[in-house]
């Protein structure tokens, strides 16, 4: 399958315990569907790229990490602490056929990009280079005449996304722009 009908559904940690059990950061509003038993993930480079060397990881059993830090995920095919560690960091993917669609004011991460934006006033600002992970959330560069400038994407900030027009209404602070 290529990248684009693959969606990220996951981020590998770190190897738990010695029977190759692995922290998973679910990226999904569905993880128990997702993690449930006899699920085919596609294996992820640690750039989010499909594998193609890696291939299928089958989820054996799925339960809450301790101290809330994601999910424990047994795989079929990872039975020991040093064939987990190879795993590090990497992402986990799946077909976005087998994924629930999403939601009226949901977009997946990777559609932002190239999306335009505006304020909301209607003035253009340019369209969306980049979508960076911070701890603090996702933030867009976006780029415009001169350079490029960076929000954050949640609210005041973001208005209104609309997936279909690939448009995105922004509302930045007074002096941003400046």
């Amino acid at each position: 399958m290529t990248a684009p009908e693959l969606v990220i559904v996951g981020r590998l940690r770190k190897a738990h315990g010695v029977k190759g059990e692995l922290v998973v950061e679910p990226l999904t509003d569905n993880p128990d569907r997702v993690y449930a038993a006899g699920s085919r993930l596609v294996a992820g480079t640690v750039d989010g790229e499909p594998d193609p060397r890696a291939g299928e990881l089958v989820v054996a059993a799925a339960r809450p990490a301790p101290h809330g830090d994601g999910l424990l995920v047994a795989f079929a095919s990872i039975s020991d602490r040093t064939s987990a560690e190879l795993w590090r960091d990497r992402y986990l993917l799946a077909p976005r056929a087998e994924l629930d669609p999403p939601g009226e004011h949901q977009v997946y991460v990777h559609e932002l990009v190239g999306m335009r934006v505006s304020l909301r006033n209607g003035e253009q600002l340019g369209s969306v280079l980049e979508v960076y992970e911070l701890p603090q959330g996702l933030v867009l560069d976006i780029s415009r005449p001169g350079g490029s400038v960076v929000l954050p994407f949640r609210a005041p900030f973001v208005v209104a996304v609309d997936r279909v027009e690939r448009a995105i209404v922004v509302d930045p602070p007074d002096g941003l722009l400046d």
